[in-house]
């Protein structure tokens, strides 16, 4: 196929792949998986937060009614995400550069408030949800982000940056689309199923992700058949959950009940969340954690409101640890 025709094909394909997202809605039932596995308000990471503050898990959170979900607008609370890097070609390492713009003055945002170790979270993740990355930019003095990444496929993309700006109220999850050019083949939501496999570790997840009420998400953790009760610290706990709503991305960030040195929690082989679906739907949890100096994620795919995963458990292809940026 000629270069022109294989650009005009992957342009209408986009086009197609956008329209349908952005009608999507609330209208959301099929799940989206990763290529490797089985990864316009606040957002539930910062209202899981809250649940901890107030002796949070499933039954404090019970009653709490899901937060409007992150991610689905560039702009937001005073603040705007200016992705200066709107189109990158699959499989070619490109700069990836952003700023986050204080509306009323215009300049870039310079000082922020670190949490779970740092100072903004980036996470780039195919509207199909079948690649997903978390990244850690590294942002210049002018208050500009940047950091390398490759996408292996072609199609529509979703930025999300999660960030407090320091002074602010409340923390920010901001989207922006970004265009990744090549031969466009669009691909399933993987089915649901309670397991995921990465190298030679398999994670079984346990609970149901509910909409509109909080619920225990518990993640357990084997290699080789044998339980990991040596997990390590990842950003100031023994895992991190990312949920994405399949349709029109809505971005759900939450955080494990408990942390490490507390006395409490123990370092594995489970790792327990409290999390709120903002709605019946498909959803895709990436869940990533760290073994013998290595990070690594594991991706679900869940239905809100729906029947249970009964399906036998794939190979995530996050294994090789290729999805995050330090």
């Amino acid at each position: 196929m000629h270069t022109a025709l294989k650009l005009t094909t992957f342009a209408a394909a986009l086009a197609a792949t956008f329209g349908t997202a952005y009608g999507v809605g609330n209208a959301i039932d099929p799940v989206v998986s990763d290529d490797q596995t089985t990864k316009a308000a606040q957002h539930g990471g910062h209202a899981a937060d809250k649940e901890k503050e107030g002796g949070g898990g499933a039954e404090a959170a019970g009653g709490h009614t899901a937060e409007p979900p992150g991610g689905l607008q560039t702009s937001e609370g005073g603040y705007t995400l200016d992705l200066k890097t709107s189109r990158i070609e699959a499989g070619a390492a490109t700069e990836l550069s952003f700023a986050i713009v204080e509306d009323g003055t215009g300049r870039n945002v310079t000082a922020y408030q670190r949490e779970h170790e740092k100072e903004l979270h980036l996470i780039v993740a195919s509207r199909d949800l079948t690649v997903y990355r978390h990244l850690h930019p590294t942002r210049a003095a002018d208050g500009t982000w940047s950091i390398p990444v490759e996408l292996p496929k072609a199609g529509g993309y979703r930025v999300f940056a999660d960030f407090k700006p320091k002074g602010a109220g409340e923390g920010l999850t901001l989207g922006s689309d970004l265009a990744v050019s090549g031969p466009y083949k669009p691909a399933e939501l993987p089915k649901a199923a309670p397991t995921a496999i990465v190298d030679d570790y398999k994670v079984t997840l346990n609970g149901e992700l509910r909409p509109g009420t909080g619920s225990e998400l518990k993640l357990n953790v084997t290699k080789d058949g044998k339980p990991v009760r040596n997990l390590q610290p990842y950003l100031g706990a023994y895992g991190h959950l990312v949920a994405l709503r399949s349709g029109d991305l809505a971005y759900l960030h939450v955080h494990p009940n408990g942390e490490p040195g507390d006395g409490e929690t123990e370092s594995g082989p489970e790792v327990s969340f409290t999390a709120t679906a903002p709605s019946k739907g498909a959803y895709r949890l990436f869940l990533d954690f760290k073994h013998e100096g290595k990070v690594r994620t594991a991706a679900f795919t869940v239905h809100a409101g729906g029947a249970s995963a009964t399906a036998e458990p794939s190979a995530d292809e996050h294994g090789s640890g290729g999805g995050h940026g330090h």
